[in-house]
């Protein structure tokens, strides 16, 4: 009995919660999400989480080896990103982390959405690719995370 407890438990507070990150203003988002692609050599990068699954949780996200920040439901983070490299974006998951290979023209904007799935300890998360029409209804409904530090 105990043991159905604490898995009731622990997915409880897998799917409720909310996980809260510091956020940019919204003039800085609203400005974000025009969906101006970057002139130069650069590509525009959207990543982001939307939806309430997994709501407690905070998961990093890097972009080249650098953190852009922890996630919270509901959030995006935008960067501008050199055009006509692969660029790796990776996401922490239960026991190893999860990496997408994205290469990026310039002039485009392109969107990765972070998901969160279960896991057998914690949830975990994923990366994916997303179509640019998609990727800008979603993200229009969501807020500016500000870029900062990352757990591990």
């Amino acid at each position: 009995m105990n043991r159905k407890f604490t898995l009731a438990f622990f997915a409880i507070l897998l799917l409720a919660g909310c996980a809260s990150v510091p956020m940019e203003g919204k003039e800085k988002s609203d400005m974000a999400k025009k969906f101006t692609p970057p002139l130069g050599d650069k590509a525009g990068l959207y990543i982001y989480r939307s939806g309430s699954f997994g709501g407690a949780l905070k998961k990093d996200v890097w972009l080249d080896g650098a953190c852009v920040g922890e996630t919270a439901p509901n959030i995006f983070f935008y960067e501008e990103v050199a055009g006509g490299i692969d660029h790796k974006l990776s996401t922490e998951s239960e026991f190893s982390p999860n990496d997408l290979l994205l290469k990026t023209d310039s002039g485009q904007n392109y969107f990765v959405r972070q998901y969160i799935k279960m896991g057998v300890f914690v949830g975990g998360a994923g990366v994916e690719l997303v179509d640019g029409k998609k990727g800008e209804e979603e993200v229009a409904k969501l807020e500016l995370a500000k870029k900062g530090s990352c757990s591990k």
